[in-house]
C-alpha cells in the first residue's frame, strides 16, 4: 500500500517513478482482493463532478468506492453547472465540505487546475482536454499484467496525438517503456508533452507512417479519431486519418504475441475492426476492467484514512 502521494491526481507529472510502480503494484493487490477487510476507505465519501458524460470512469470510481468500504455521490452538469451557476473556486470550497476526495471530469485543464487550487481535499483528473491521467495509468497496468514488465516493451499508439495520448507520453517516461507514436502531420501529441518526455530521456519517437511505428511492436493502442466536444471536426479528421485503422495487415507487422488495447468507447470500422478489436490478441475489455482496480489503488493512495 502506498503510504505517501501528492494531494492531487491532475496530471501524470504529479507521480514520480516510485510512486507510479506502487500504485501499480498496489492495483495488482486489490484486483486479487477485491473487497479489501477491513475496508480501507469506511465512511469516506468521493463526490464525482462529471460535466462530460461517462461509462467506465463514473462507474469505475462508483464501485471503487464502494468495495473499499465508502460512498460515491455523482454530481451532474445541469446540478453543478461549474463555472456558470457558481465559480469553479467556490464549488471547491463547498465539495471540500461534504467530501474526502473529488473525481472531477470536464473540458478545460484549466478548471481542474483551479478547482484543485481551491479544494480542501484532493483532486483527481477524470479526464480533461489535455491529459487523461486515470485512463493511461490503467493502460499501462494492463500492459504490465499482460506482458509481466514495462521496461523495455514497445507500444505502438496509432491515431490522434489527444489527452490519453500526452497521458501515456508521461507513462512512458517515468516507467522505461518504449512508445512509438503514428499520427497524421497536425494531429501529434502536445509539444510540451513530447518535450519534457525528452528531457527525461523517454524512448520516444513521433512518426506519420502506422506501419512504421508498429513494426515489431510488443502492443498496438488505438482511440476514436474525433473524441467528445470534437464532432463538428469529424468529416474532416475522417479524412485525414484514412490509413490509420488497426486492422488485420497492419496487426500482423507488431510481433506474433503483440496485444490490442482501445480506451473506448470504440467506433467500430474506423480505428478499428471488429476483427482485431474482438480477436484472440485484444485485451481491451480486460483494459476496461483494469479501470476499476487502478481507481482503487489512487484512491488508496489519496484518501486520508488517519483522522
Amino acid at each position: 500500500m502506498i503510504t505517501s502521494m501528492r494531494r492531487h491526481l491532475v496530471s501524470v507529472n504529479d507521480l514520480d517513478r516510485e510512486l507510479l510502480e506502487e500504485l501499480l503494484a498496489d492495483a495488482t493487490q486489490l484486483k486479487s482482493d477485491r473487497r479489501p477487510s477491513p475496508p480501507p476507505l469506511a465512511g469516506r465519501v468521493a463526490a464525482l463532478i462529471f460535466e462530460k458524460p461517462s461509462l467506465r470512469t463514473r462507474m469505475s470510481f462508483d464501485v471503487a468506492m464502494y468495495e473499499l468500504g465508502g460512498h460515491a455521490v455523482y454530481l451532474s452538469p445541469a446540478e453543478v453547472g461549474l463555472g456558470r451557476r457558481e465559480s469553479v473556486a467556490d464549488v471547491a470550497r463547498v465539495v471540500s465540505r461534504y467530501a474526502d476526495v473529488v473525481v472531477l471530469r470536464t473540458f478545460a485543464h484549466e478548471t481542474i487546475e483551479e478547482f484543485a487550487r481551491y479544494a480542501s481535499v484532493p483532486v483527481v483528473n477524470g479526464l480533461s482536454d489535455l491529459e487523461h491521467p486515470c485512463q493511461a495509468l490503467s493502460d499501462i497496468f494492463t500492459l504490465a499484467e499482460a506482458k509481466g514488465r514495462l521496461a523495455s516493451l514497445t507500444l505502438a499508439y496509432v491515431g490522434d496525438g489527444n489527452n490519453v495520448a500526452n497521458a501515456l507520453v508521461l507513462c512512458a517516461a517515468k516507467s522505461g517503456l518504449r512508445l512509438r507514436i503514428a499520427c497524421p502531420e497536425g494531429y501529434e501529441p502536445d509539444p510540451r508533452y513530447l518535450a519534457q518526455a525528452r528531457e527525461e530521456e523517454a524512448d520516444l519517437v513521433v512518426v506519420h507512417d502506422p506501419r512504421a511505428a508498429v513494426r515489431g511492436a510488443d502492443a498496438i493502442y488505438t482511440d476514436v479519431w474525433a473524441s467528445m466536444g470534437q464532432e463538428q471536426e469529424y468529416e474532416r479528421r475522417r479524412r485525414a486519418f484514412q490509413g490509420y485503422q488497426v486492422n488485420a495487415e497492419l496487426l500482423a507487422l507488431a510481433k506474433p504475441d503483440a496485444i490490442v488495447l482501445h480506451d473506448l468507447p470504440a467506433h467500430r470500422g474506423e480505428e478499428i475492426t471488429d476483427e482485431v478489436m474482438d480477436g484472440p490478441q485484444s485485451v481491451v475489455f480486460t483494459q476496461a476492467e483494469n479501470r476499476l482496480h487502478m481507481q482503487k489503488a489512487i484512491l488508496r493512495a489519496l484518501v486520508r484514512v488517519d483522522v
